[in-house]
């Protein structure tokens, strides 16, 4: 069985960008019989960006929430925090003394903000460390990933394989996954769907909320009567990757014919979006009303994700000559 391993930080609820384009087609992996999938809530990665412990602390859970109310299997598969499983910064050291400055300083992240490195912290300069330490620390097969984050997979690889090298073989080369069809979900302003932009959708807010968030989408200034171009419009762009074919079709039809307003489409939107994610919604209202169920669903994968660990841990202390 191939393990497979992915990592989202809790920087705030997971919006429909990352619903459609990331956790969906993570849950339809983990379903397949040939994987075991180990899902981590990278909370130590968030610290760099998050330093209100509140905020950090309550998008965990919301994340947390937002994987199960999805359907994400925790019986067959693994989800965890990942500052419950402590192994991994102890993993993180001795990888950093295996790790060339070169690497770290030619990382994307640490070279967009090298011009003002007073915004750089040591946590943002070691980020790949830990995200090395993330994948190593499970002997993990596959790591999906898209091409903008393929950087960060061949540093992990080029790290295991600088130890191995000189330690001999101890920890488990990852391959990378990529998804060439990855969905880009379109925001409420037409850019990409993200937190940065504040353009997200996010669909487990209270009915009246989302309907509002809906209607802030930006159209152009056409009336009601005249006929409208689908194709250009944020309010179809969104509507076409959430509804299906019939839906799609009818709208389309609707934009063309006239005597259809933009306030038309995004009702639509609200109506689908309401029915499609009607049972995610309600369980994740529950499991954020009770922190207690989501403690207990960590607390299962935390326990599941250190008897993994734990082994690979030791060789790895043993190889470097401390106490297994």
């Amino acid at each position: 069985m191939a393990r497979v391993l992915t990592g989202i930080q809790s920087t705030n609820i997971p919006h429909l960008g990352n619903i459609l384009g990331a956790m969906l087609p993570a849950i339809k992996m983990s379903n397949e019989k040939e994987n075991e999938a180990l899902l981590f809530i990278a909370d130590l990665h968030s610290l760099t960006t998050v330093k209100d412990p509140v905020f950090l602390r309550n998008s965990a859970y919301a994340v947390a929430a937002a994987w199960i109310a999805l359907g994400f299997d925790t019986e067959k598969n693994i989800l965890f925090r990942q500052s419950d499983v402590t192994e991994v910064c102890e993993l993180t050291w001795y990888l950093s003394c295996f790790t060339p400055f070169p690497m770290l300083a030619n990382a994307h992240g640490f070279k967009d903000k090298s011009e003002t490195l007073g915004d750089v912290t040591a946590g943002l300069f070691t980020y790949p460390v830990l995200m090395a330490a993330d994948i190593l620390l499970y002997d993990t097969n596959f790591v999906p990933v898209g091409k903008d984050q393929l950087q960060h997979l061949e540093m992990t690889r080029d790290i295991a394989r600088s130890f191995n090298h000189r330690m001999g073989e101890t920890l488990v080369i990852p391959d990378a996954k990529i998804n060439e069809e990855t969905m880009l979900v379109p925001g409420t302003d037409g850019r990409k769907m993200s937190k940065s932009y504040n353009n997200f959708i996010n669909i487990f807010l209270p009915e009246k909320e989302l309907k509002k968030q809906i209607a802030g989408i930006v159209t152009d200034a056409k009336p009601l009567e005249e006929p409208k171009d689908p194709e250009t419009c944020n309010v179809f762009a969104i509507y076409k990757i959430v509804a299906n074919e019939e839906q799609v079709i009818k709208m389309k039809a609707s934009y063309l014919a006239g005597n259809y307003g933009y306030g038309h489409a995004k009702a639509a939107l609200t109506e689908v979006i309401l029915e499609r994610f009607s049972v995610a919604r309600k369980k994740y209202t529950e499991l954020m009303s009770d922190f207690s169920l989501l403690d207990k669903e960590l607390k299962k994968g935390e326990d599941k994700a250190r008897k993994i660990a734990l082994p690979v841990l030791s060789r790895v202390r043993e190889k470097t000559g401390f106490k297994p």
